[in-house]
């Protein structure tokens, strides 16, 4: 189950509101027992639909040219602090919270700095970023509901 908080992790690199959604909406299905503990929060009523709309927002001006690199410190730690969140969330769940944070972490770095070089080199690829973004957009979307299914 841990390997789940890196993926989430991953996914936050990528991007960054993605992962506390996905952990939002397992937490309020049941799927993640978060009942208890500092990240209670994430589990309320309304909170998954919050940090959804939080994630499209994030979809939309990704695809905005004025949009800065993934890669500096605000949106750099923005994904580190999102990717340690929801790893921590994943290690509560399985009684690893430190664990759990740490590979959430971790996750966040690989994602952050692998999607980017993934993302350039398809945009090379195909000429023009936008293709590039829309499949990082869709890899993101499918890691967050695969991990929210697996857990």
């Amino acid at each position: 189950m841990l390997v789940l908080a890196l993926v989430l992790g991953i996914v936050a690199g990528l991007r960054a509101m993605m992962a506390p959604a996905a952990v939002a909406w397992a937490a309020a299905s049941g799927r993640l027992g978060l009942d208890g503990s500092w990240l209670a929060f994430l589990g309320y009523r309304f909170t998954p639909y919050i940090l959804s709309l939080l994630a499209i927002g994030e979809l939309i001006t990704d695809q905005l040219p004025a949009t800065p690199s993934r890669k500096v410190p605000v949106q750099f730690g923005a994904r580190l602090l999102t990717g340690g969140v929801s790893g921590a969330a994943i290690g509560i769940g399985a009684g690893a919270l430190l664990t759990g944070l740490l590979l959430g972490l971790v996750g966040a770095v690989i994602g952050t700095l692998g999607g980017a070089a993934i993302r350039a080199r398809l945009a090379a690829m195909f000429g023009r970023d936008r293709p590039a973004a829309l499949i990082e957009d869709a890899v993101a979307i499918l890691a967050a509901i695969a991990v929210v299914l697996a857990l």
